[in-house]
């Protein structure tokens, strides 16, 4: 395995680490009429228990 021949000075370091940056999470509105609550795609909404789009609108929690 390679191993560094000197040590990495603080600043190399850091600006290295400057781009492990945190993202946002994205989330989009419940289909649900009544609801209309921001929760992750492709997950059920946590306020009413649906999933899916209008067409395909499913009960998969209890409220």
């Amino acid at each position: 395995m390679a191993v560094p021949k000197r040590r990495l000075s603080r600043s190399n370091t850091r600006s290295r680490r400057s781009q492990w940056k945190a993202t946002v999470p994205t989330l989009v509105t419940c289909s649900n009429a009544a609801c209309k609550a921001q929760h992750l795609p492709h997950n059920a909404c946590p306020t009413c228990g649906q999933y899916g789009a209008k067409g395909a609108r499913r009960q998969v929690l209890e409220a």
